[in-house]
């Protein structure tokens, strides 16, 4: 005789099935946050190590990084002056890689940009109102660096240019392009010393946000890390982007434009990168000239990486690696190691971090299907 089901019984089913859902979820979010920590932490090890073999002192060395880039008021000024160009080329980045693209241009987008926001602002220097001459700059940046980084996308979607190889070599074309016009054309005859384009004027320079002592270029890369959030993560576009970058085929079978998708991110990419050219030009050097190639663009690519390509992410992990960069003065004076020593732990960071993408899925902490199959 077959017994009656028990009616209080039956939606314990699913209540623990979403329990296990809502448990997996969370153990996904720890092993993404756990991960990278741990990444950190080996190259901190490990360059301890390096700094030992110098007969320098990992402490010392890590206290002066505390105290450059985050002890003092100063020192956070100098670490969110840094910060704002590294979302923004984070940025660059971690949108294409929703598609599953790698790009590495966001440097040459960003001096390409900057060079095309101080050349549009030469012939309007006494002429126009500085917020039009503003303007004017941030749409020559923006439009350019989406146009440059755009062409990797197109090369990438037509004829199957492989997207990492394109960008890198575009950035060096992009830097070319700039010392072209900057030591010829456009050269500042009043300044021999260094090829620079014409000063925009100090009545044009974009001014610092009311309280703190960091420009207005900080607002608007924390504004477009939540915009690109909402955009990417909250969207039927983000959502297509994410389904193409996980199966093209399966896109494509659904109806869904995946290479209009490519050409449409890469342009976003570039665009971002371009907006931390314009702020470089309108809120710190004033000019174009070789500084803008300072490297934001690559080290862009370990905080787009650490952050595991998140957008909301990239804003602490970006202030992280600014406030390293800011250490820098003060740990060659006071261990007399070079300003590049920041360079190595950076490097030595990404490194650690490419290699521990390995582990993701593979610990048994993060992992209860594991400690199911091993026990």
């Amino acid at each position: 005789m077959m017994m009656a089901a028990d009616p209080v019984s039956l939606p314990s089913a699913p209540t623990a099935g979403a329990s296990r859902a809502r448990i997996l979820l969370w153990l996904g979010y720890a092993e993404a946050l756990a991960i990278p920590l741990l990444a950190l932490l080996v190259s901190a090890l490990l360059f301890s190590v390096f700094l030992l073999a110098l007969g320098k002192s990992p402490v010392q060395f890590f206290q002066l990084v505390w105290l450059g880039g985050f002890g003092t008021a100063f020192s956070w000024s100098n670490t969110l002056l840094r910060a704002a160009p590294l979302m923004l080329t984070a940025l660059a980045v971690a949108i294409p890689a929703r598609l599953g693209m790698t790009m590495i241009g966001a440097e040459g987008a960003l001096v390409l940009g900057g060079f095309a926001a101080a050349a549009i602002a030469l012939p309007m220097i006494g002429l126009a109102n500085p917020w039009v001459m503003n303007a004017a700059m941030m749409l020559a940046a923006i439009t350019i660096g989406g146009l440059w980084t755009g062409l990797a996308g197109s090369l990438r979607r037509y004829r199957g240019v492989n997207e990492t190889i394109s960008t890198l070599l575009l950035s060096y074309i992009a830097i070319a392009i700039m010392n072209f016009f900057v030591e010829g054309a456009l050269r500042d005859p009043a300044d021999p010393n260094k090829p620079s384009t014409r000063n925009i004027g100090a009545e044009a320079m974009i001014g610092k946000i009311p309280g703190i002592d960091v420009h207005w270029g900080l607002a608007f890369a924390i504004g477009a890390c939540i915009l690109l959030y909402v955009l990417m993560l909250r969207t039927t576009f983000g959502f297509a982007c994410a389904v193409a970058g996980g199966n093209p085929r399966a896109a494509l079978a659904q109806g869904l434009p995946v290479g209009r998708l490519v050409v449409i991110a890469s342009m976003i990419a570039g665009a971002c990168a371009g907006l931390a050219g314009f702020f470089e030009v309108a809120a710190v050097h004033g000019k174009a000239n070789a500084s803008l190639a300072a490297g934001y663009g690559f080290t862009g690519i370990l905080v787009a990486f650490l952050a595991r390509h998140h957008p909301l992410a990239i804003i602490p992990v970006a202030i992280l690696f600014g406030g390293i960069a800011a250490a820098g003065g003060i740990i060659q004076r006071r261990m007399g190691l070079p300003d590049a020593s920041v360079l190595l732990l950076q490097g030595l960071c990404f490194v650690v971090l490419l290699a521990s993408e390995t582990l993701y899925g593979r610990l048994r902490l993060f992992n209860p299907a594991l400690r199911t199959e091993r026990t």
